[in-house]
C-alpha cells in the first residue's frame, strides 16, 4: 500500500505544481502555454532541484540559493520573457500552489507539499 499512496502523493503534488507555473505563466507572460507544459516545466524544475541540493545543498544558505536559482533558470529556459519574468512566474507559482494546498489539506485530502515549487 506503501507504493501507491507515494505514486498518489507524486502525481497530486505535480498536478499541484503544474497549475501553480500554469497560473504564473498566465499572469506573466502574454503568450502562455498549456497546462501539459507548466506539468512539464514542474517536473523538470523539481529534478534540476534535486540535483544542485544533491550536490549543494548541504553549503548553508548557497546551496538553497543556486538550487532556487538553477529551478528560475528552467523556468526562464522554458517560457519567454527572461529572468524577470521567470521570477515573477515562480513567485505567483508558489503562491498558487500554497493556496491549493492549503485547501486541500483543510480538506484532509493532502498533505501541504508540491513537486516542482521550491518551498511549498
Amino acid at each position: 500500500m506503501a507504493l501507491v499512496d507515494t505514486l498518489i502523493i507524486l502525481i497530486v503534488s505535480l498536478l499541484v505544481g503544474g497549475f501553480g507555473i500554469y497560473v504564473g505563466a498566465r499572469v506573466a507572460t502574454d503568450r502562455p502555454s498549456g497546462y501539459s507544459h507548466a506539468i512539464v516545466t514542474a517536473l523538470i524544475g523539481s529534478i534540476v532541484w534535486g540535483i544542485i541540493s544533491f550536490f549543494v545543498g548541504w553549503i548553508p544558505l548557497l546551496g538553497a540559493i543556486l538550487a532556487l536559482v538553477a529551478w528560475v533558470g528552467v523556468v526562464n529556459w522554458r517560457y519567454p520573457g527572461g529572468w524577470g519574468t521567470a521570477i515573477v512566474i515562480g513567485l505567483v507559482a508558489w503562491f498558487a500552489a500554497a493556496i491549493v494546498l492549503y485547501l486541500l489539506a483543510l480538506l484532509d485530502i493532502v498533505a501541504a507539499g508540491a513537486l516542482g515549487i521550491p518551498g511549498v
